[in-house]
Parts: structure tokens; C-alpha cells; sequence
């Protein structure tokens, strides 16, 4: 079985509405192209507040389903298209989420996910922002292939990905914003990320699809640079650092039962002997 994986690496305006109606025009592309399943980049239909430390950016937090949603929704029931929504969900007043909200090829709400690890830094201030994720690591069965979703700083996270992987996704999509770090201007992440993410993929004998913004917002640069690859670590398709663009492939399921009769990682497992992993601390 094959499927077709689309993701929509763009840069982000301070218009949210333009924002929406930009990834929407790429979704849609996307689906003119044969693309089944489009991912969107997190936090989608805003630039990267997390920058700083503002009461004010509270206010971009939508209760489910908010208007971006319900614009993927019409889109995914005309085209046909399973895609993933990150959004700054307001679950409660004062408590926030980021959220990436999965759309079925009918249009209807297969789930959600919210992101779990969050990361404090340098203009990356989530914490302020973002309660941690308290859905655990679901795995959706959508009308194309079983997906997992991690969002961003989860991305880093063998645990994630070795979760979502046992529970059966086949394609793990992790919808990101990293760039420029304040902190040592002179360095890139990029080939640390790629190498990273990949390599969940290899070690849990699935697909990759991790996307990334592009473009300068205030002091951040975005580098852009998302790929799909494959459980042998090949990358499929690979974005620029600097465009708005639709980075596609074709997936071959099969080459998961391929690899895994080949490395057999899972049935080697020794669960009893990870208790440590548990603490904080290891001593």
C-alpha cells in the first residue's frame, strides 16, 4: 500500500486570517498533486510568539475547534485529505495547550494531540505559554495509514517516537518551529534535527514527516529544511531553507515489514531492564 504525504513549510505574517488563507491555498495544492495526508507547520496561523514574555498573546488561544479548524475541515471533506492541525488550544481559561488537531478524510475530528515536552530557552519562552500535553501519545487510524503525532521539542525524544511506534504508526508527523539560537548565533541545529528525527525512524522501522516555518520573525530566523524519509533512514523529499513550498512523497508501506524482519528491534526489547529510566536522576 502506498500513500501520498504533503507538507506545507511557509512563512508566517502577523495577519493570522492571511495566515490561514495562505496554508489553505497550499493544502488545496496539495491535494490537486494527489497528496492523502497534509501536515500543517505548529502553530500554523500565527508568527512564533513564544519570542517573549506577553500576557497579551494569551489572547491568540481558540477553544476547539476554532476558525482554522473548521477551514481544514471543508477542505479535508472536498479533497478527500487526512491533515494535521497544530493550534494554540484554550482548553480552559488559564490553561492553554499546543495542539495539533487531526482531520479525517470526511472531515470529521479523528483527534488530538497535545504537545508534551516543553522546552525553556532563549526565545523559546513555551512555559509561560503552553501547560504540558495530558493526552499521552495517541495513535490515530486514519482513512490512509496509522499516524503519531509529536510536536516540536517532543521531536528530540526517543520515548516518543518508541511509544507511538509499538502502538502502531506507520508515519509519525512532527509539525515544528526551530531556528536561530540566541545563544550561539554562530550555530545551525538543522543537520542535528534532520539526524535526530531520522533516526527515531529508524529505530522503530517507520516513516518520518518533520516540517519546519521558514522566514525571519523579529529576532529568529527559521530554517525550513522539512523531509519525509523512510524506515531505512532514506530521505524521500527535503525542503529549502528559505521558501514557501509543498514537500511531497510517496510512501510504500510495505518497506515497514521490510525493515523490521530485517532489524528486529522490538522483539529484542527488555522492557524490565529500564526502570531507571523512570527517575530524574540516575545514579
Amino acid at each position: 500500500m502506498t500513500v501520498n504525504v504533503a507538507l506545507v513549510q511557509m512563512a508566517c505574517g502577523a495577519d493570522m486570517q492571511q495566515n490561514i488563507d495562505k496554508a489553505a491555498a497550499m493544502v488545496q495544492q496539495a491535494g490537486a498533486n494527489g497528496a492523502n495526508i497534509v501536515c500543517l507547520q505548529e502553530l500554523f496561523a500565527s508568527r512564533y510568539f513564544p519570542q517573549t514574555v506577553d500576557v497579551k498573546n494569551y489572547g491568540l488561544a481558540r477553544p476547539l475547534p476554532d476558525e482554522s479548524v473548521a477551514v481544514m475541515q471543508k477542505i479535508a471533506a472536498a479533497n478527500k485529505l487526512t491533515i494535521i492541525v497544530p493550534v494554540y488550544e484554550c482548553a480552559r481559561p488559564g490553561i492553554n495547550f499546543n495542539t495539533a488537531v487531526i482531520i479525517d478524510a470526511d472531515g470529521s475530528i479523528a483527534g488530538k494531540f497535545r504537545k508534551v515536552h516543553i522546552p525553556e530557552g532563549p526565545q523559546y519562552l513555551e512555559k509561560y505559554y503552553f501547560a504540558p500535553g495530558d493526552l499521552g501519545y495517541p495513535v490515530f487510524h486514519t482513512a490512509y495509514a496509522t499516524i503519531g503525532v509529536g510536536i516540536c521539542w517532543d521531536e528530540w525524544f526517543p520515548e516518543v517516537a518508541r511509544i507511538l511506534g509499538m502502538k502502531g504508526a506507520e508515519i509519525i508527523f512532527y509539525p515544528s518551529a526551530i531556528g536561530s539560537e540566541p545563544d550561539r548565533p554562530e550555530y545551525s541545529s538543522q543537520a542535528a534535527w534532520e539526524t535526530v528525527i531520522k533516526s527515531h525512524g529508524i529505530v522503530n522501522g517507520l516513516f518520518i514527516a518533520a516540517l519546519n516555518r521558514v522566514g525571519r520573525e523579529d529576532d529568529m530566523r527559521f530554517y525550513g529544511g522539512s523531509f519525509i524519509s523512510n524506515p531505512f533512514g532514506d530521505v524521500l523529499a527535503r525542503g529549502d531553507n528559505q521558501s514557501d513550498q509543498v514537500v511531497a512523497a510517496e510512501l510504500d508501506l510495505k518497506q515497514i515489514r521490510e525493515f523490521r524482519d530485517l532489524f528486529h528491534f522490538y522483539r529484542d526489547r527488555r522492557p524490565e531492564t529500564y526502570s531507571e529510566l523512570l527517575k530524574i536522576v540516575v545514579e
